[in-house]
């Protein structure tokens, strides 16, 4: 919670702030998060408006994750930017943007509000963390990843690789095999051998 009291509610006043915060548990996907715990640096600016306060802000934060290719372990750093509205509760609607008649229920639901003189940015937060994730990150741009026969990294031994056999093709590498044992059976017969002729 941040608290805003300070700031006052004149249009136009500006307050900046700089903190560090441990992280909330679950900011991340499955493969690559900000870890629970670890410091999250933001750099806010508070601005009253008419409606409220408008938060503008950036955050920088640890990824830890693992690699969707090759599975190894990576760790990155993350800068987010993100800006939202915190209506006062007690606002009237002079400052607030003509709606269309069915839209009030979802504009409302999407609204956040002022508790007293205190904000909440956990959710806005994991929203803009979230959205800045890489959906499929990877150690290196051209990681190879596992081989899909075996399962071995492929970037540890990048000549790799498994003799297979397409089964559809088996029977002919059969009679390949076999041809060169009985190559003199297929092979023309010379112009003095008439025995099968006679």
């Amino acid at each position: 919670m941040f608290d805003t009291h300070e700031l006052g509610r004149r249009p136009g006043a500006l307050k900046r702030l700089s903190r560090s915060l441990p992280a909330p548990a679950d900011l991340g996907i499955e493969v690559i998060g900000v870890a629970e715990g670890a410091p999250v640096e933001l750099d806010l600016r508070l601005e009253s408006v008419m409606e409220g306060v408008l938060v503008t802000g950036t955050a920088r934060a640890p990824l830890t994750g693992e690699c969707v290719r090759c599975l190894e372990p990576l760790e990155r750093e993350l800068e987010a930017d993100f800006q939202e509205m915190y209506s006062y509760p007690d606002a009237d609607d002079r400052g607030r943007p003509v709606a269309e008649p069915g839209d009030d229920a979802e504009d409302e639901e999407d609204m956040l509000f002022l508790e007293g003189d205190l904000f909440d940015l956990e959710p806005v937060l994991r929203d803009a963390v979230v959205l800045a994730l890489p959906l499929q990150p990877v150690c290196q741009d051209d990681c190879p990843g596992l081989c899909p026969e075996c399962g071995a990294r492929l970037a540890d031994d990048p000549d790799h690789h498994h003799e297979t056999v397409d089964i559809r093709w088996a029977a002919l590498q059969e009679l390949a095999g076999s041809g060169q044992d009985g190559e003199m059976d297929n092979a023309p017969r010379a112009n003095g051998d008439d025995s099968q002729e006679k």
